[in-house]
């Protein structure tokens, strides 16, 4: 492999063959770590700015100490990192259907890995997040039916365009009301598109939870040389009316 490009790891799944791969952009002088579903980019360190806005949105929405977060989906650890960035959490739990990309970090692989399994805030679980979703155990093998401070994901492109059609019924009102099964009151859910804001989604939102909204996010993209937004979905379940509080 040549010093600008290298497959580190290539994986068939039963959604398509996987592979990670890290090349030099030459115009930034950086090092790029990709992840490739078949002939589709999912994921890139180039840019990760929705990503870690995902947690931090998320977070800013909640006070207090002790929080528990889930993530759905694993990906680069961008968002995962930007959640233990907060002293605030006291754990996380990260669900990941591809034991290829847990493995990626657990083997250092990846550059965040490293950092993320030796937090002992974090652990990474396999499993189908959006099967997790709608059982009323939940996400923690080890604590059924748990409940949690935010559910943050970032799996499909966006609610519309989804790596596995079985992902859609989560979409749907029936969908999101179970996953409220599994927050706190006052809990945050945040969802990670790469589209712009869709109206119909918010308003789906909107229907299950007390609050929702959608954040843009928009960054830029040094290859084009020009800006590109993506959003950020955010919901919150019911809470005791206080009369500071905000949404």
């Amino acid at each position: 492999m040549s010093l600008y490009f290298e497959e580190l790891d290539y994986r068939p799944t039963p959604i398509g063959a996987l592979s990670l791969r890290r090349r030099r952009e030459m115009s930034l002088g950086i090092d790029v770590f990709e992840i490739k579903l078949g002939d589709e980019f999912l994921m890139s360190s180039l840019f990760t700015a929705s990503e870690i806005a995902l947690a931090r949105l998320g977070l800013a929405e909640l006070s207090g100490n002790g929080l528990d977060v889930v993530i759905g989906g694993l990906g680069l650890g961008y968002t995962a990192q930007a959640v233990l960035d907060y002293e605030t959490v006291k754990s996380l739990i990260v669900i990941e259907a591809l034991y290829a990309v847990i493995d990626w970090h657990e083997t250092g692989l990846l550059p965040l890995g490293p950092a993320l399994t030796k937090d002992p805030r974090c652990q990474f679980v396999l499993g189908d997040f959006f099967e997790l979703a709608a059982t009323k155990e939940g996400f923690d093998p080890n604590g059924p039916s748990r409940r949690f401070d935010a559910i943050l994901v970032d799996i499909d492109h966006s609610p519309d365009f989804l790596l596995d059609p079985r992902n859609a019924a989560f979409y749907q009102p029936e969908g999101l009301n179970k996953l409220t099964a599994h927050l706190h009151p006052g809990g945050v859910f945040g969802l990670w598109s790469n589209e712009r804001p869709d109206d119909a989604f918010t308003g789906r939102l909107a229907e299950v939870f007390a609050d929702a909204r959608a954040e843009r996010v928009t960054f830029h993209n040094p290859l084009q040389n020009r800006e590109f937004t993506q959003t950020v979905y955010l919901a919150r379940t019911q809470t005791a009316p206080r009369s500071d509080e905000g949404f």
